[in-house]
């Protein structure tokens, strides 16, 4: 009897704990919210909304020139393109706050430029297509019809300008990223970036990008990337 007792007087023990325990533990949190930060970046040829909320007459609509500057009134000639329109707001805050007092500033993309990118190579619709939003690499060859039997997909070249207008050649080997054993080689695309697929190996790139650019781009194409 007296071991019975015991038994039970552990057993109350035990749950009378293991409830402390559960009781003492907070409850689960809702996971945070993904935060996306791709924001967006003026271009070149973007049309903005300049807004001052007190000083309406300095209103003003503006487009970004080719060199990526706009021009407004009271200041000198400010840097846009590269910039997202909460930072252009700030350094705009900071320059007229020489010439008010406690400026309040809004930057609105009234309209967005014709981006484009480039598809060439062993595809079965070569050309140019409008850039709107976020584009990968595979899925700008779906838009360009696929590729044809003979393309070499581990051997596609991703043509890049850099800010000073030279060309950079990144490699990538799409049936890895298609595979899932190396996503990150379905890179997003940029502005005037082009896609070739090759049919064979190319054996000096760098002499190979300078002909194909030289001889095949467009001329407004060209003009794009070597304004400054």
């Amino acid at each position: 009897m007296m071991r019975l007792r015991r038994s039970f007087a552990v057993a109350a023990s035990l749950c009378l704990a293991i409830a402390g325990i559960r009781a003492a533990e907070p409850a689960p949190a809702d996971p945070p919210a993904p935060i996306d930060e791709r924001e967006y970046k003026i271009q070149a040829g973007d049309q903005l909304g300049i807004k001052f909320f007190y000083n309406q007459e300095l209103n003003e609509e503006v487009t970004v020139r080719p060199d990526g500057r706009i021009s407004l009134q009271l200041i000198p000639e400010v840097v846009a393109a590269g910039r997202t329109p909460a930072d252009l707001a700030k350094q705009l805050r900071t320059l007229y706050s020489r010439e008010m007092e406690d400026p309040e500033i809004a930057v609105i993309v009234r309209s967005f430029s014709a981006q484009r990118i480039y598809v060439d190579g062993e595809v079965v619709k070569p050309g140019e297509m409008p850039l709107v939003g976020r584009l990968t690499v595979l899925q700008a060859l779906a838009q360009a019809g696929g590729t044809t039997p003979v393309a070499r997909l581990r051997e596609v070249l991703l043509i890049r300008r850099e800010a000073d207008g030279t060309p950079r050649v990144i490699p990538l080997n799409l049936n890895r990223a298609r595979e899932a054993k190396l996503p990150d080689q379905d890179l997003s695309l940029k502005p005037y970036d082009i896609v070739y697929v090759p049919r064979s190996a190319i054996g000096n790139v760098n002499r190979w990008v300078d002909v194909y650019i030289r001889r095949n781009i467009p001329y407004s194409f060209s003009f794009r990337y070597n304004v400054k």
